[in-house]
Formats: C-alpha cells, structure tokens, sequence
C-alpha cells in the first residue's frame, strides 16, 4: 500500500507538470493606473488643512469622561489629532497635486466628540475661513477619538533572588491596545458639494509584564508616542484618496502553435516584448484560423503593455469576431473598463 501511495502521487506531480508544460499561454503582470477614489476638480489648487476634533464646552465633560473610562491619557487625542493633520499636510505638499496648502488653525470651529462625524460645516463658515486663508477647498479632520483596551494574563516565570537563586514566581501580563478612529471631509465651497467624508481606522498595541497587574501596565512605555506616529501615518493615507494609484494586473498570452509563438515565448521572458511582438505579427495572417485568432490576441496584449489600449481592442475585436477566439471577448471586455478608467484619470488632471 505505502508503495502504491508513493507511485500514484509521483505520477501526479509528472503529470500536472506534464499539463504545465504543455500550455498554451503564459501569465504576465503589468502596472495599470486607477482613478483617484475621490475626484477633485482641477481647478481645485490651493488648498487648507483644518483640525475640527477638539470637543465643544457642551460635549467637554462627556469627553473628558469617555478619557478616564478608556485609559487615554493627557492630550493623547489632542496630540493624536495634530499628528493626523500634519501627516495629511505634509502628504499633500509632496504628492504635488495642489499648488499650495496652507495649515489652519480656528479655534472657533470644534466637534461634539466622542468619535461621531459633526454636523457639516455651514457653507457660509467654510467660505469664509477659504477666503480668509486664500485657498479653494478644505480638508477637515473632524473627529479623533482613541479606544483602549488592556487584556491580562498570568503565568508562572522563574525569577532570579537576591542571592542568584531562581525561584517560581506569578508574573503578570499586560496587552495595551489603542484603537484610533477618524473622520475626514473635504469642502468645495464652489459648488457647495462634500467632496468626500471618509471614517479610517488603525490600532497599536504594546506589551508590558511585572509582579502585579499595576507594574505590567507600568512598563508599557511609549504609548503616547506610538499613537501619534500611527495617527501621522493614518493622515499621510488620507492624503493618497485624491491620487491616481497604480495596481498589478494579469494577463494571458499565447506561447504555443508555431514555431514563431514558441521563440517569441522565450523573447517575452527575456524582456524583449517588442521582439516577440515582431514573430506574433507574421502570424497574423496565418490560414490556420486558430493561429491568426492567438496571434491577433496577443497582439492586443503588446498593444496594452506599450499602453495603445484603443489599438488594442481592435486586435482583440479582431481576434474574436474574425476567429472566434473566446480569450479574447473577455479580454475586449477587460480593456474596454480599462480604457474608460484611464479617461477617468484624464479627466481628472484636465479639469
């Protein structure tokens, strides 16, 4: 039995090699832009970044209450906070996509707290602190709030005494996690339209153990530091919604059916896309139907590697309508979303 074990899944491996092997495409990656999730007219080009999340006097004792009950800290959302407008801050100056940011503080402009999106921004108010800083819109982190939860454990640990001796000791474990929330806008004063309003989320936990469960949590160190550093980082974030970003696609090509297919397989390993595409274009008029429908699809692939996606569905169109080859209508399908994306992004930096 071990042995007829043995033989059947070698024969298995030989033969899903065998399958591998004999293939009749390959897969390829390629880098493919996507639309910024948040459009912002282009003629959106200064901009102002303002710090809504501190508590109004009404809210203030609700607030400071939820901090005793949560274990924040002094300032922690406070500091916490700042750190979340200066990442957004300092992300929009270095993406470029606005010509000027401007850092606003109005003390006069507050939020009920608690880690609820406040009731939108009069349009009047946000007019007219746009005008009072020249700029055309605002990003506004409304609220900031932090959440923690501390989980203990005991065990037994030896310890050493004062004599060099290890003895069995309980040792206490502490679990600090923070959960940071936030909430974003952005304000068209122009239109008078929330461009967006967005929740992000993140946490940090950090890890402490002692005698009792007040020295454990004793030796959590740093927390205050680690939450600004993750609230910084949630804001720089924030700032990549109004950016077009870049994803991985796959793709399918035909290697196999001539001997041109075969070498411009090994050409499209190499690098040398346009040196395969060269072989793939004799094949196109082939009088083998099968092998003009792989040598049209593929291409439509080179044409989108060299990022003619128009000319590439024409291949594809050609690839299916004239030779019935099914790869390619879900392929004409795949470009054509690609290509209305793409004029998406266009649209985007035009306007």
């Amino acid at each position: 039995m071990p042995i007829f074990y043995t033989r059947s899944v070698l024969f298995a491996i030989l033969f899903a090699g065998f399958l591998f092997s004999c293939s009749s495409t390959n897969y390829l990656t390629m880098n493919a832009t996507e639309p910024a999730p948040v459009y912002v007219p282009g003629r959106i080009q200064k901009v102002g970044v303002l710090d809504r999340s501190l508590s109004t006097d009404k809210n203030k004792p609700l607030d400071d209450l939820d901090k005793i009950l949560t274990a924040e800290g002094k300032n922690l959302d406070k500091d916490g906070a700042h750190s979340a407008a200066l990442g957004l801050y300092d992300e929009l100056i270095h993406n470029n996509r606005f010509s000027e940011i401007a850092l606003i503080e109005d003390p006069k402009v507050k939020s009920p707290g608690l880690g609820v999106f406040p009731a939108a921004l009069p349009w009047e108010k946000v007019r007219e602190i746009c005008k009072a800083n020249d700029v055309d819109a605002l990003f506004v982190l409304c609220f900031f709030d932090t959440d923690t939860k501390v989980i203990y454990n005991v065990k037994t640990a030896e310890i050493a005494n004062p004599f060099g001796l290890t003895i069995p000791a309980i040792e206490h474990e502490a679990t600090m996690t923070t959960y940071i929330k936030t909430g974003w806008r952005i304000y068209d004063p122009t239109d008078k339209y929330i461009l967006d309003e967005f929740v992000y989320t993140d946490n940090v936990s950090q890890y402490g153990k002692g005698i009792n469960p007040m020295i454990a949590v004793q030796q959590i160190v740093g927390r205050k530091e680690a939450v600004q550093q993750i609230s910084n980082t949630i804001g720089h974030n924030y700032a990549t919604r109004v950016l077009p970003y870049v994803i991985r696609v796959s793709r399918d090509y035909y290697v196999r059916g001539t001997n041109n297919f075969v070498i411009g397989r090994r050409r499209s390993l190499t690098g040398d896309w346009d040196g395969a595409a060269e072989l793939w274009a004799k094949e196109v008029s082939n009088p083998n139907m099968k092998i003009a429908g792989r040598a049209c699809y593929n291409m439509a692939i080179i044409n989108e590697i060299n990022g003619d996606l128009p000319k590439a569905i024409e291949w594809a169109s050609k690839s299916y309508s004239d030779y019935n080859n099914k790869l390619a209508l879900k392929y004409i399908n795949i470009l054509k979303n690609r290509l209305a994306r793409n004029n998406q992004v266009q649209y985007e930096n035009e306007h």
